[in-house]
């Protein structure tokens, strides 16, 4: 098996997301994607929590501006789009199922969990359910691999090439800076 896309985590890493979802970070085994500054952006979970809990969510959407953005996009009603889109286009949806297979591989690298078999995150494989989680997915693994959260991206009022992180908060500053 592969391993999945993300930096180790470091304390500083985990003191900036838990001020990012404004709640102690929980069970996070990587950094999978981060802001041009440095901050997280998406963190990989343990497929089971500390608790025995199985946790479907790899690839979880923490930077504040960015799951913002895609709140506002989901209040647009645009699952609903691209849901049909899902329906109407063979080859859409022949490479969100890819993207299924490949969010499995990635959390399977880490531990199987037999209570979470097959059960990627996002709606995935035949439906658009989250699209934090499609985005999420989609920074982590690069454009290209999951077609929905890449649409979701370029709609949103949030670009991973623009920081937009709080300068007053604990977040990490770009080099040099």
């Amino acid at each position: 098996m592969t391993t999945p896309p993300f930096e180790t985590v470091t304390a500083d890493d985990i003191r900036a997301v838990s001020a990012q979802l404004g709640r102690p970070a929980r069970n996070v085994v990587g950094i999978a994607a981060r802001c041009v500054c440095g901050a997280p952006t998406v963190v990989s979970t343990a497929p089971r929590l500390d608790d025995g809990t199985p946790f479907p969510t790899f690839y979880y959407l923490t930077h504040p501006a960015a799951t913002a953005a895609v709140s506002t996009l989901e209040a647009t009603r645009v699952m609903n789009e691209f849901n049909d889109d899902l329906a109407a286009d063979a080859e859409l949806l022949a490479a969100y199922a890819a993207a299924h297979a490949a969010y499995l591989a990635d959390r399977e690298s880490i531990a199987v969990v037999p209570e979470i078999a097959n059960i990627s995150a996002g709606g995935m494989p035949v439906r658009v359910k989250c699209l934090h989680a499609l985005v999420g997915h989609a920074l982590a693994a690069g454009p290209g691999v999951n077609p929905i959260g890449d649409r979701a991206l370029e709609r949103a009022a949030w670009s991973p090439t623009v920081c937009q992180c709080d300068p007053d908060s604990e977040q990490p500053a770009v080099a040099g800076e």
